[in-house]
């Protein structure tokens, strides 16, 4: 499974914008096995934001609860297509503490 994730990595991390989107496809298809190696990737990404917002949607596709640290703190990012990836990550993942957690950031004004 590793070698997969690999693969779809390096080719996001390409420079031809297809190859970008087919590890793209690759890896929303397995998002929630590969839950743990998104957010290790996300959290280690510092130089290209466009992979940044990719792994986050990822991460919010997945729908598993390992990513609600994660979501949560982008909820006051400064860049909103981050913001916004959160607040579905959160939605989607419609536990009590991703609801808690939307529902503590509107309240502070944090989201709308």
């Amino acid at each position: 499974m590793v070698q997969g994730f690999d693969a779809a990595m390096r080719l996001m991390r390409s420079r031809d914008p297809q190859r970008q989107e087919d590890g793209f496809a690759q890896l929303r298809a397995h998002a929630a096995d590969y839950i743990a190696a998104l957010i290790e990737q996300f959290e280690n990404e510092q130089q290209d934001q466009g992979l940044r917002r990719w792994l986050l949607e990822l991460i919010a596709e997945a729908e598993s609860s390992a990513a609600l640290p994660v979501l949560a703190a982008q909820l006051d990012n400064a860049d909103e297509s981050l913001r916004e990836s959160a607040i579905a990550g959160l939605t989607r993942l419609a536990t009590p503490e991703a609801r808690s957690t939307l529902w503590r950031a509107r309240a502070n004004g944090t989201i709308a």
